[in-house]
């Protein structure tokens, strides 16, 4: 059995979505201290729809295979759904990663999440603190 699925392969190959958006609505940044990965998130928001969605990403091929699914994930959705989504649903549309990779979908949940704290920011609007974990509890990086 390969370690990586095709669609890890293809989205590690064709990452879709990369690149800057400049003056983005919301821009959220995570790293993990234990593996050395970075993920940017930036987004473009018109009447609550992401309209728009870039990454950029300094790590192994499973981090850019799940920025890369993450953006397609949300791309075009509500920012509600952007909320929702999980690190589980990442790695099951990519068919899964190795368990020690799991960490890679785990960043583009938290870095999605950055870039709507951000867009929530900046813009004034009221929300539950309690769906961005802060670095206090954060269990990704050992800060």
């Amino acid at each position: 059995m390969a370690l990586y699925s095709e669609k890890v392969m293809d989205h590690f190959r064709n990452p879709r979505n990369v690149g800057v958006i400049e003056g983005a609505d919301g821009v959220g940044e995570v790293g993990n201290a234990k593996c050395g990965d970075i993920m940017k998130i930036y987004l473009k928001i018109d009447d609550d729809i992401i309209s728009d969605v870039k990454f950029e990403t300094f790590g192994c091929g499973s981090a850019i295979a799940s920025s890369s699914m993450a953006t397609e994930l949300i791309k075009g959705k509500p920012v509600s759904d952007a909320l929702a989504l999980t690190n589980r649903a990442v790695a099951e549309a990519l068919d899964g990663l190795p368990a020690h990779k799991i960490h890679c979908s785990v960043l583009a949940e938290e870095a999605i999440k950055a870039a709507l704290k951000d867009y929530y920011d900046k813009n004034g609007i009221e929300y539950d603190h309690s769906l961005f974990p802060s670095c206090e509890n954060c269990e990704t990086c050992e800060l």
